[in-house]
């Protein structure tokens, strides 16, 4: 029961890191969006979103690492399981943010050539 509910906890707080803003985003985003008009304002919602998507991939690889770590050593004992799982949510989760981010990106490129 212990088990269960600790994973648990691990797995909303998975989902609460990853949805955390660890960094300020440098621009006012909805203001940016909204006043997004010209190709260079198209261009640098581009950037932004390339720019985050390259952060997410990085805690991929990063948690990739860890994962490995709690696979690869068993001092971690009965808690491996419970750390496997936390970092595999998160993978998943900054993966589907990497490509959500380039999805955006993708649109403002495409959007910042017909501004042209």
């Amino acid at each position: 029961m212990k088990t269960k509910s600790f994973i648990a906890i691990l797995v909303v707080l998975g989902f609460l890191t990853s949805c955390a803003q660890m960094n300020p985003h440098p621009m006012d985003m909805t203001s940016a969006i909204q006043n997004a008009k010209t190709s260079a304002d198209h261009k640098a919602l581009a950037k932004h979103y390339e720019d985050v998507a390259r952060d997410m991939d990085a805690k991929v690889e990063e948690h990739k690492k860890l994962l490995n770590e709690y696979e690869t050593h068993p001092y971690y004992g009965k808690r491996a399981q419970d750390l496997k799982a936390h970092c595999e949510v998160l993978i998943r989760s900054y993966k589907r943010a990497a490509e959500e981010n380039m999805s955006m990106a993708k649109i403002h490129r495409q959007m910042a050539e017909e501004a042209k």
